[in-house]
């Protein structure tokens, strides 16, 4: 086989799809379901589970305005069970995808020897080969860990817990505990530093106040023990409820210890074209560390097949945009490369308007945020962060202006399809242009 890939997780799955599409031979190896954590346990998850909550504060909203009188009865079991359903047609497709190109997929545990991959006690040769083995949750050394939950028990639970206590407090934190909120939990957030320190002061404060109400935020504060009703902090305080853990991720380098060279943080080593430190072994998405987003180990995935299929390029890194998967959700993206003074920065920030989904939230103050730095001297952007739902898709083309170093005097004659980018229309083509 001339490229084995192992998992088929957004790197693996774009790799081996590129490889086909580029006429080479492809074995895809998957030890669990395909697509790995983002469909299975990761990103749709939480996107599915924030469909829910987004309709049930729009239907309260509604209800509260007079307009609407309708009383909701939520099943989190049957919410669960169409996930899953969902799930099983989405797998069922992009393995049908892969295969369309003329992959081979399989499902096992796969054994790197050398230069050969076992699989299902089978042995395949291969010229090139692809790790894009994902991570896994980190659980910390706490007594009394084995009670907390992780992102990969959301589907496995009966019913929404009555109170719940997230230990962490970056993105994944954030968003468990606004879907958990929503559905009736009594949701304490229990952070070692601050709280999304990800984001600018602004924007958090935004989205405390306007969209986490609801949530107690306990900054600075280690959980010191773990029950199965309860947990203890450094400062002594006893919090009621099931522990869920938002901690980071590890990765799932295991199957190459030994084989290619590691990262102290025991990601794989790996450069910009997606090699090891050996030729003709490369590596891509979660077990590489990095942003650790779907569409940015999907970017490393496609470059690593490239250059496996004997082609030449590089994965860049620029103004990556990110998002929280809030019940509004905020984008947020920073040019790196920026190297201007204070004096050469100019802010500019508005609330919300009324653009897509947010027309009903005007009577209720909660139309979003948008802030922006400039470069003044080069006429770029610095830096965004935008509370809107139209924010992802914003951010995503805006984000390649940056990448690509375009002059915002290049985004004066873009059309917008409105109202989806209103926002940002009235700041830079309104405001700064």
């Amino acid at each position: 086989m001339k490229n084995i890939v192992i998992g088929s997780g957004p790197a693996g799955r774009l790799a081996s799809l590129k490889l086909g599409r580029l006429g080479e031979d492809v074995l895809l190896i998957e030890k669990n379901h395909i697509a790995g954590t983002c469909l299975n346990e990761g990103c749709m998850v939480i996107c599915a589970l924030t469909d829910i909550t987004k309709f049930i504060e729009t239907n309260n909203r509604f209800n509260r305005h007079g307009f609407v009188k309708s009383q909701l009865d939520v099943s989190y079991e049957k919410i669960v069970e169409k996930i899953v359903e969902t799930q099983e047609k989405l797998r069922y497709l992009e393995q049908l995808e892969n295969e369309s190109v003329g992959n081979t997929v399989i499902f096992g545990e796969a054994i790197i020897n050398g230069e050969s991959v076992e699989v299902n006690n089978e042995s395949y040769e291969y010229e090139n080969l692809l790790i894009a083995t994902g991570a896994r949750p980190f659980i910390p050394d706490i007594k009394g860990s084995e009670y907390g939950l992780t992102n990969k028990d959301m589907l496995k639970l009966d019913e929404v817990p009555e109170k719940l206590n997230i230990i962490g407090g970056g993105i994944l934190a954030c968003e468990i505990a606004n879907i958990y909120s929503k559905l009736g939990s009594e949701v304490n957030v229990i952070a070692r530093s601050q709280f999304l320190k990800e984001i600018g002061q602004n924007t958090r404060e935004y989205v405390l106040k306007k969209i986490l109400q609801d949530i107690n935020i306990y900054e600075n504060t280690s959980v010191t023990e773990i029950t199965k009703d309860k947990v203890i902090t450094d400062k002594n305080e006893e919090m009621e409820g099931t522990a869920f853990f938002a901690t980071g991720r590890i990765p799932n380098s295991e199957i190459a210890d030994g084989f290619v060279e590691l990262n102290p943080d025991r990601t794989i080593k790996v450069n910009e074209m997606m090699q090891t430190s050996v030729d003709n072994v490369y590596a891509a998405g979660d077990v590489i560390g990095g942003y650790r987003l779907t569409p940015v180990a999907r970017r490393e995935g496609v470059t690593a097949a490239i250059n496996m299929a004997g082609y030449s390029t590089k994965v860049n890194y620029s103004c990556i945009p990110q998002t929280l998967s809030l019940n509004m959700e905020v984008g947020f993206f920073e040019n790196e490369k920026n190297d201007c003074s204070d004096d050469e920065k100019a802010t500019i920030a508005i609330p919300g308007i009324a653009g897509p989904g947010v027309f009903w939230n005007i009577l209720d103050g909660d139309t979003g945020y948008t802030e922006i730095e400039f470069d003044k001297k080069k006429n770029k952007i610095n830096r965004i962060e935008s509370v809107s739902p139209s924010s992802p898709s914003d951010l995503a083309y805006l984000s390649y202006l940056m990448r690509e170093d375009y002059d915002l005097d290049d985004y004066e004659d873009f059309l917008e399809v409105h109202p989806t980018t209103d926002a940002n229309f009235k700041i830079i083509k309104g405001m700064w242009l």
